[in-house]
């Protein structure tokens, strides 16, 4: 492995980024973060020919690392830890690893991409909300059903796994788009766990460098 620290390109409110700074933080990597935007091409952001080369789909995270750059966020979280095990992110139980890659599935595959800053801008603005308070209610009602039965502290048993990463984020982007969350008890109890871990905490878009540029 390369010794040298790696770059993560990030939004500071993008879910995906989110997650990995989280997987990150966890897995006490250090990195350096060079910030894009999704939403303002007055500042550095990911439109650009430049960043093409980097990541085609001119999305973020986009991770370079050990000489070489991945750009989805689940494949960046398992090359973590398949490269560096220390601070697992997945249980070695079997059934359990594979618990958390559903509910990780769910959250990016089912729930995440149906509310992302591309698909909200080809809605529109006038029915964006519902939109997204539709989708992400329908995928919260089957995610409530998964974590009663796999949940302890948090999305599977008492260890933060890669499951943890994914839900924060999603948690956040609901309360943004005023979803009812008062019908998914063990989700709100598992995020409130999660809100009081330290690293957790720095990885919040409020703590990042874009996030002053982007909350004007």
């Amino acid at each position: 492995m390369s010794a040298e620290k790696p770059v993560l390109y990030s939004y500071c409110f993008s879910s995906c980024s989110w997650r990995v700074r989280i997987a990150l933080g966890l897995k006490k990597i250090p990195y350096e973060i060079k910030a894009l935007s999704l939403t303002k091409t007055d500042a550095e952001h990911c439109y650009t020919n430049e960043y093409r080369e980097l990541n085609p789909m001119q999305q973020v995270p986009t991770l370079h690392i050990d000489g070489q750059t991945l750009c989805d966020s689940v494949a960046i979280m398992h090359y973590l830890e398949e490269t560096r095990p220390e601070h697992p992110l997945l249980p070695k139980d079997p059934i359990k690893r594979a618990k958390v890659r559903e509910i990780v599935e769910i959250i990016c595959s089912g729930i995440q991409p149906l509310q992302n800053t591309g698909v909200m801008d080809h809605v529109g603005k006038e029915t964006n909300v519902e939109w997204a308070q539709h989708w992400i209610s329908r995928g919260f009602q089957g995610l409530e059903k998964v974590l009663s039965a796999s949940a302890g502290k948090y999305c599977v048993d008492d260890e933060i796994t890669m499951a943890d990463c994914c839900l924060v984020p999603q948690v956040f982007n609901a309360r943004i788009y005023k979803v009812d969350l008062s019908p998914y008890p063990t989700l709100l109890r598992i995020d409130e766990a999660l809100a009081k871990n330290p690293i957790i905490i720095d990885c919040h878009p409020k703590n990042q460098p874009d996030y002053a540029e982007h909350n004007k």
